[in-house]
């Protein structure tokens, strides 16, 4: 196994599958819950034609939705892209632009923001929308999240993934406009997410990460 984080997750959803993965407000999602909600993201995404290499925006708040999409979008080996909520029209059509976004997943409150920076684009291949009690609409082509959820299979059949698979982190643009930077997994691994094991010595192999979720260290 490489450190490929999708692979990485997996493995340990497997390893321990009832311990509490994710806590958001009042979503809490086992490892093998969060795995589910992340395939069917990710069969939704596919069959959108979003696969290895192409970019999605995140366009929204923190909560279980933006990790349920990094991690769906990891499986199929697709790049989730960091989007400033608070980014106005001009902004978001920039970040379309230079990071090559073929899908958004925004709230709907920041729906009119989304218009404005498509306006006169080619549709993007998916607009995955949030409900968050606003009543914004949009005439471009959408799907409720849990409705594209629905959409999607529960089944683990993703082909073979590396190590060296991207992330792009995009910078906060203060001094000029923001600018993607390019992580491997690995490196993301070994430097983020501190080697498995926060404020010790890293994992030696991807094994001892596993040895180290049945000892209860990722609950």
């Amino acid at each position: 196994m490489e450190y490929n984080l999708a692979d990485l997750y997996e493995a340990i959803a497997d390893a321990v599958p009832d311990n509490v993965a994710l806590a958001s407000g009042a979503v809490h999602h086992s490892y093998a819950e969060l795995d589910k909600r992340a395939n069917r993201l990710a069969h939704y995404f596919a069959a959108r034609g979003i696969g290895p290499g192409d970019h999605v925006g995140l366009h929204l708040f923190n909560g279980h939705e933006f990790v349920e999409a990094i991690l769906a979008l990891f499986k199929i080996r697709a790049v989730g892209i960091n989007m400033n909520y608070r980014f106005v029209g001009p902004e978001v059509r920039y970040m379309i632009e230079n990071a090559d976004l073929v899908g958004v997943m925004t709230q709907r409150r920041f729906l009119p923001v989304i218009n404005e920076a498509m306006e006169g684009r080619e549709p993007l291949r998916s607009l995955i929308v949030i409900e968050d009690g606003a009543d914004a609409t949009t005439d471009h082509e959408s799907i409720e999240y849990e409705a594209a959820l629905a959409q999607g299979s529960e089944e683990r059949d993703f082909g073979p993934r590396s190590g060296k698979d991207l992330y792009i982190i995009y910078t906060g643009g203060t001094t000029g406009m923001p600018k993607g930077v390019m992580w491997r997994h690995e490196d993301l691994f070994f430097t983020g997410l501190q080697g498995g094991s926060p404020g010790g010595e890293p994992v030696e192999s991807p094994e001892q990460l596993i040895e180290q979720a049945k000892e209860g260290w990722y609950t």
